[in-house]
């Protein structure tokens, strides 16, 4: 699949519609959309400098090192 600085989110979720088996459900078509979309929102943050180190994140929310 192509990256998401070459192509439109349109044209990724043709490209893995395209990919999909033809008796895919909705159900798993609906699925694999989310998933995309956060992986892309996930690489995105992570560009943009929104994360976490485990220790950060381990801190944050009172559990031992």
């Amino acid at each position: 699949m192509a990256t998401a600085n070459s192509t439109t989110p349109k044209q990724q979720a043709h490209e893995l519609i395209d990919m999909l088996p033809d008796g895919v459900s909705w159900q798993e078509l609906a699925y694999r959309l989310e998933v995309r979309a956060d992986i892309e929102e996930g690489l995105a943050d992570v560009k943009a400098g929104r994360v976490l180190t485990t220790a950060e994140l381990r801190r944050d929310l009172g559990l031992p090192e």
